[in-house]
């Protein structure tokens, strides 16, 4: 009717997100966007300082920063039930903290491998759990979990990263099926090449002709880190209510080649 104020459905006013690699790149400008949707934010990563960079760009002042490292696996789900004893119900949980490696087969060991997969995979399903435990999730709860078209598609040099991407695509729909009684959706978004400072790094070390045939195969060109995080945001709020198990692809449109 007219003069009635339209509802935002993204808003998420009175609800605590914790986000995984907040310190950088997606979680960074994921954890941002969160506070302008109005939401409480639990900025994870091991650098204090550089997550108290991202707070520093945030809207509110309801934040809380957790220097934590990931690797401590088995340690995680008790974390998040301290955590939750204070900052009250998680209703969402990103997990953009990842490990990139880029080597090839013929030197690829082991112990890369189990890097990789220690905190792209095994940390993920640490999360997962802690999130589901009483008292930690406040329903209807949402996980979004940070994967790649890396685990879509094929490129030399990328076996374990790849590997360990498309597990999570694979996790996430058994997750998706086991914690749907419990109010809890779950669900990935796969993007591909961003300007993040690795992007920028990457980019120091081509030439422009290099670099502009890399933009030029994405008929987008390349995305930003808001790009990414729009995606997430929709799968927590409202707007995604009725979505889970599914892989969001946010790519510029390179894997429709």
């Amino acid at each position: 009717m007219k003069g009635e104020t339209m509802e935002n459905p993204m808003d998420m006013t009175g609800r605590t997100v914790l986000v995984t690699g907040a310190s950088s790149g997606i979680g960074r400008e994921t954890a941002i966007l969160l506070s302008q949707l109005g939401a409480s934010v639990v900025l994870v990563g091991r650098d204090a300082g550089r997550l108290a960079e991202t707070q520093s760009l945030m809207l509110g002042q309801n934040h809380r920063l957790e220097a934590f490292d990931l690797n401590e696996v088995e340690a995680i789900p008790q974390w998040m039930k301290r955590l939750s004893a204070t900052t009250g119900p998680l209703h969402g949980l990103v997990h953009s903290a990842g490990v990139v490696l880029q080597r090839g087969l013929r030197f690829l060991t082991d112990r890369d491998l189990q890097e990789v997969m220690r905190i792209n995979v095994h940390a993920a399903v640490a999360l997962a759990k802690g999130f589901r435990q009483k008292g930690v999730c406040g329903t209807p709860g949402s996980v979004v979990l940070l994967t790649s078209t890396i685990g879509l598609i094929g490129l030399p040099g990328l076996s374990a990263y790849a590997a360990s991407k498309g597990a999570l695509i694979s996790m996430s729909k058994s997750l998706a099926v086991e914690l749907a009684p419990e109010n809890i959706r779950v669900n990935c978004v796969a993007p591909s090449l961003v300007r993040t400072e690795m992007v920028t790094n990457s980019q120091k070390q081509m030439t422009p002709e290099q670099f502009a045939s890399l933009e030029a195969a994405y008929p987008l060109g390349l995305g930003e880190p808001r790009d990414v995080a729009n995606a997430i945001a929709f799968l927590l709020a409202d707007t995604g209510r009725w979505i889970t198990g599914t892989t969001l692809v946010v790519d510029g449109g390179i894997t429709a080649h």
